[in-house]
C-alpha cells in the first residue's frame, strides 16, 4: 500500500469516526432536555458575548500578538545568531522595524487612546 493511499484511508477513518461520535450524540439526546442554556451561574446572559468587548481592545490583541510572536522569533535566533552572523542581525533588525512601523502606526490612529 502506499503512502498516499495510507493518509487518505488514516482520514476516511478519522472522518468516519467523529460521524459515528455525532450519531451516537443525537440518537442519546433527550427530547426537552435544556442543552442550550445558561452553564454554571444558572443566570440569563443580560447581552450578547461579543458586544460586551470596545472595539479597541481588538487593536491591543493584536499588538500583543505580534509581540508574542517576535518573542517566539527572538529565543531561537538567539541560539543562532553567533553562528549566522552579520545576516541574522540584519533580518531581525527588519522584523523589529515592521514591529515598530505597526506601533507607531496604531498610536497615530489613536488604538492605544483611552479617552
Amino acid at each position: 500500500m502506499s503512502t498516499t493511499a495510507a493518509a487518505l484511508s488514516l482520514l476516511l477513518l478519522a472522518l468516519l469516526a467523529v460521524a459515528a461520535v455525532y450519531l451516537a450524540h443525537h440518537l442519546v439526546r433527550l427530547p426537552g432536555a435544556p442543552y442550550a442554556g445558561p452553564f454554571l451561574s444558572g443566570l440569563e446572559p443580560a447581552e450578547h458575548a461579543v458586544s460586551r468587548y470596545h472595539v479597541r481592545w481588538y487593536t491591543v490583541t493584536l499588538l500583543f500578538l505580534a509581540f508574542d510572536m517576535e518573542m517566539v522569533f527572538m529565543y531561537p535566533w538567539t541560539r543562532v545568531v553567533a553562528a549566522m552572523g552579520t545576516p541574522a542581525v540584519v533580518e531581525m533588525f527588519v522584523f523589529l522595524g515592521i514591529l515598530l512601523a505597526g506601533v507607531a502606526h496604531a498610536w497615530r490612529e489613536g488604538a492605544l487612546r483611552w479617552s
